[in-house]
């Protein structure tokens, strides 16, 4: 994007505003804005009394299930992408299953390597996967969802790894969805979806049960890219005057394609839809049982907390290029040689292969007062919390030929055994938690929080039990999360407020297995060495305010700036076979704007958000990169200043929804992003291409009519003038030519894509009956 454009895009900033989707919520409704309505929302991942919105210190946002449904919402992901501002997805595997999410400059991926800052909870359970911190995006059900409220800043409420920003998923019940719904819909790229879900209550509503199942599979837009996706939700509750319980289990069985990134020529020549090598599976399986529990002493105090078991598994298969290949020993067909070391000179093709099942089990607990301190209103909620996790991860390498296809065909040779990774870690954390909010005056709220997180993880390497190189280790960390606001609310229509606070992640056992520069790796297929790395400590400032222009406008708008200390990220030690290691590189900091503008005009509901993010290192750092055209052959010089890879600096997102007839209503997503440095480019100083990603502007359309008897049909568009841009890159170096032939060995500088999908469209029906039963409620 040109300077003229970003300062266009600056000019827009002033006249824009986003940030809160408490407001931007009412907005996709077709209900009008009010002001006399009350929000009041949890401030910690377990149920409680909860806070009016206007005494919570922050720029916490709400998202019912209804409102994705409306925009038929794949994933989390896709909802974010097309009605949060300050979220941008870099598709990177081009799977809308396993996306990159990044909310203020932070991420929640399913890759290895990306460094994690967001949590993530689905009914007060952490899911973050214990290996690396990751987040299986296809392990969580959309059509399960009840609500979700995404909560800014590193907030040490909600535990590790809430760096930038937490994620609270809530499900649905019986109790609040009662009849069923069937669904199916049809469309681009060969998608079929279809879902049923089905809720009740019994006669004396003590019992209410809920089930849904899911159904996704396509061909992808991409050459060789299927995927299908398979996920089960049920809840059970019961609940008299005092006491509630709900036991729910959610199971996936899903087999996912990612063809990950291409390099900019071979797209030229061979089209968007091309990949690079093949396969790239992953297979994922989940078994999660969550029992909470709430019970009411009086009208004032109550005790809530769960207790859950989570089991999944990961299988991966990724076809790459050998990275140790000779040029002089290279065979086309290499199925003649005799031995492993021969292979590795030989072969022109790996296939990559991981395991690791995943065990976590834990409790929390909490007590909320809603008692008045000294005449004035007072809301004191403390806590206590156990996780516990063990990941068995094993990978080896079996060398093969490329085919046609650029596929990889074994040959049945492995490499040695001393470069296979057999590895159980182990993670325990303890948390005491507290949060008290005390209303000064009728005007004034402060609010002062904190929590304690004891971490241990132990790395047992079952190849190399010791040694330099052995993946076996015991670390500790420790760390006190301290959080303190205010809030001043003038009239009911307007909030202004004010926060510092404080959160930290341990390192993981994949970021503890792999940080040694002597001897990097290649993720997630090896490790190796485990030098001590210091926990990442966020530390967030933001003011900000919400407020009624008028009755049917609502405006919001925060400012914040992040500071972390020993960030972790992924280094590369070499740019053609991605090999590298994790390491502390000192401190990074996010400073932004979110701003929006909320409102309702009779049968037209509009938000326009506006984000700006400055994400930069602020220490100088070395990084090893030799493609990069100012490297000085091996290493690149990011200076404090560098803006972050991979963040556009500027998002502008419209969204509009239209009822033509009380039946039947129109809708489109409007999103432009402005330009982003691409990996590689970290001292924001190479000149070749790719060293810099344009900006783009995408449309989305959505529409959907109501025949009645609950029949509704819908259908949705994405990309409707065909817009070719990348949502991410790199610059790397690839093996291939243009036209996609090998070039035996020869590595050469490449621009590294993720390109965004085309234009597509799915059309669907849903029906809905058995409408819901009258009966006393228990509360």
């Amino acid at each position: 994007m040109s300077k003229k454009e970003n300062l266009r895009f600056s000019a827009i900033a002033v006249l824009v505003a986003n940030a809160c989707i408490s407001i931007q919520v009412q907005a996709a409704d077709a209900s009008p804005i009010t002001t006399d309505k009350v929000n009041v929302v949890g401030t910690t991942p377990l149920p409680s009394l909860g806070l009016p919105l206007e005494q919570v210190p922050a720029g916490i946002q709400l998202i019912s299930g209804p409102q994705m449904q409306k925009q038929r919402s794949v994933t989390i992901a896709d909802y974010l992408q097309n009605n949060i501002p300050a979220v941008n997805v870099n598709d990177t595997q081009n799977n809308p299953f396993q996306p990159d999410i990044s909310f203020r400059g932070y991420s929640a991926s399913p890759l290895l390597g990306t460094p994690q800052g967001l949590s993530v909870y689905v009914d007060g359970v952490r899911v973050n996967e214990p290996f690396g911190d990751v987040v299986s995006w296809d392990l969580i059900p959309v059509n399960a969802l009840a609500n979700m409220s995404l909560i800014p800043g590193s907030n040490p409420l909600f535990g590790l790894n809430t760096l930038g920003g937490a994620l609270s998923l809530q499900t649905k019940s019986g109790r609040d969805n009662q009849g069923a719904a069937l669904e199916a819909s049809v469309g681009s790229w060969g998608r079929k979806t279809g879902s049923v879900e089905y809720g009740g209550v019994s006669q004396d509503g003590s019992v209410d049960f809920f089930i849904t199942a899911n159904s996704f599979r396509e061909d992808g837009w991409r050459d060789y890219s299927p995927t299908d996706v398979r996920q089960l939700f049920a809840k059970v509750g019961w609940q008299n005057e005092t006491t509630k319980l709900d036991l729910s289990y959610t199971g996936a069985d899903n087999d996912m394609i990612g063809n990950g990134l291409v390099p900019s020529e071979m797209m030229r020549v061979l089209g968007r839809d091309t990949i690079l090598t093949r396969p790239d599976q992953t297979r994922n399986t989940l078994s999660f049982l969550n029992l909470t529990g709430s019970h009411w002493f009086n009208d004032e105090v109550m005790l809530s907390g769960n207790v859950y078991y989570r089991q999944s598994r990961t299988r991966t298969l990724n076809g790459d290029g050998n990275d140790d290949v000779d040029d002089d020993d290279y065979l086309p067909d290499c199925s003649t040689v005799a031995d492993a070391d021969d292979a590795e000179e030989a072969c022109a093709g790996a296939l990559n292969r991981s395991r690791s099942r995943k065990v976590s089990y834990g409790f929390t607990t909490q007590l909320s007062f809603n008692q008045d301190w000294f005449s004035r209103k007072n809301q004191f909620i403390v806590g206590v919390g156990y996780d516990q996790s063990k990941t068995r991860f094993s990978q080896n390498t079996e060398f093969g030929n490329l085919n046609a296809s650029r596929g990889i065909d074994g040959i049945g040779i492995f490499n040695e055994e001393d470069e296979q990774v057999k590895l159980t870690g182990r993670t325990k954390t303890y948390s005491v938690f507290a949060t008290d909010t005390l209303s000064l005056t009728d005007l004034w709220h402060l609010t002062l929080s904190a929590r304690y997180n004891h971490t241990r993880v132990e790395n047992t390497d079952h190849i190399t039990p010791s040694g330099d190189e052995s993946l076996s280790g015991d670390h500790s960390f420790n760390r006190i999360n301290p959080a303190i606001g205010l809030n001043f609310t003038p009239t009911k229509d307007w909030t202004f407020y004010g926060s510092y606070n404080e959160g930290s992640r341990a390192p993981t056992a994949i970021e503890l297995g792999c940080a040694n520069p002597d001897v990097p790796c290649k993720l997630p297929n090896a490790m190796a060495g485990d030098p001590p790395l210091k926990q990442v400590v966020a530390k967030t400032y933001e003011a900000g305010l919400r407020g009624s222009l008028t009755e049917t406008l609502r405006w919001t708008a925060s400012v914040y700036r992040a500071q972390n200390y020993d960030d972790i990220q992924f280094i590369y030690a070499n740019a053609t076979n991605g090999m590298g290691y994790f390491d502390n590189v000192g401190r990074t900091r996010r400073v932004g704007l979110d701003t929006s503008f909320i409102g309702n005009n009779g049968d037209f509901n509009w938000m326009l958000g506006y984000s700006y993010i400055k994400a930069t290192y602020e220490s100088d750092i070395s990084l090893a990169n030799e493609v990069n055209t100012s490297s000085d052959g091996d290493s690149i010089s990011v200076s404090k200043g560098s803006r972050l890879a991979g963040i556009p600096a500027h998002r502008l997102k419209f969204r509009g929804e239209y009822a033509i007839t009380p039946k039947w209503s129109v809708g489109t997503n409007i999103l432009m992003f402005s330009d982003q440095y691409a990996h590689g480019n970290e001292n924001n100083k190479d000149q070749g291409e790719g060293a810099k990603l344009g900006g783009y502007t995408i449309v989305n359309l959505d529409t959907r009519y109501n025949f009645g008897n609950g029949w509704q049909l819908f259908a949705k568009a994405i990309n409707i003038f065909d817009r070719e841009y990348s949502s991410g890159g790199m610059i790397g170096e690839s093996y291939f030519l243009a036209d996609g032939t090998y070039d035996g060995g020869e590595d050469h500088r490449a621009s590294l894509r993720a390109p965004g999908a085309p234009r597509a469209g799915w059309i669907g029906v849903r029906w809905e009956f058995g409408g819901p039963k009258h009966v006393a409620s228990s509360n």
